[in-house]
């Protein structure tokens, strides 16, 4: 009797054991649940539209420098060469100023070789710089710059640029800003278009990326010559605003 009862307990026992044992196998196989999954894809999802904005802006900002750092990089190099005369200077334009001189007119094409003024569109002097090695500057290139160099003497009465020098502006633009049969954007002396580094996009394709003016002189540099290019003749020989007098 006693051993029956004995026999009974370790039964109920074992029992037991099997269903603590039962119920942790379930535990171990259960899974997510559908609500459980979509609430976790929920927050990732608004995790991701939080920071989307941020890394945006940093990727267009870092890219938009490297373009400027390209676009002064060409502008330096073009105005070195101008200098040294391993680049033809660019027409004159008689006396019209940086902020005066028209930007160039988009055709929607680009004629240009590598190292060289561009021959469409024509009437600007538009000088190709090919940063991707393709041999020219394509409408379609992200890398590419063109730049418009002009130069003026505000001494009308000059008669050669080689006597008394000439003022040199160059404005460098992105070769796809010429795909649009548009008129390009450019500094004036109330408006600012030149191209910021901080973007939060592609930025103004149309806008130059850079813009500078220098002094040429193929003589001899003459400090009456700049006076004279910049605040013309003084009829009344008594020193101008700059202190010059002719």
């Amino acid at each position: 009797m006693l051993i029956g009862k004995q026999a009974k307990k370790q039964r109920l026992q074992t029992a037991e054991v099997g269903k603590i044992h039962l119920s942790y196998i379930r535990y171990e196989e259960g899974g997510f649940t559908i609500i459980e999954s979509l609430v976790a894809i929920l927050v990732v999802a608004i995790l991701l539209v939080a920071i989307a904005p941020v890394l945006s802006l940093s990727v267009a900002t870092r890219v938009q420098a490297r373009r400027i750092e390209l676009a002064t990089q060409a502008a330096k190099s073009y105005i070195d060469a101008v200098k040294t005369k391993k680049i033809a200077a660019p027409t004159s334009t008689g006396t019209d100023t940086l902020t005066l001189y028209a930007a160039p007119t988009a055709t929607g094409t680009l004629t240009c070789t590598a190292n060289s003024y561009c021959t469409v569109p024509t009437g600007t002097s538009l000088y190709c710089v090919d940063f991707d090695s393709s041999g020219s500057c394509e409408i379609t290139s992200v890398t590419d710059m063109v730049i418009q160099g002009f130069r003026y003497n505000s001494d009308s009465t000059a008669s050669n640029d080689a006597t008394t020098g000439y003022a040199l502006g160059v404005r460098v633009y992105r070769a796809d800003a010429f795909k649009d049969s548009t008129t390009l954007l450019h500094n004036t002396s109330t408006i600012k278009t030149t191209q910021a580094t901080f973007t939060g996009g592609a930025g103004q394709r149309k806008a130059p990326l850079v813009e500078m003016i220098t002094d040429i002189n193929d003589t001899v540099p003459k400090y009456s010559d700049l006076c004279t290019r910049i605040k013309g003749p003084d009829p009344t020989n008594t020193p101008n605003d700059v202190g010059c007098t002719n």
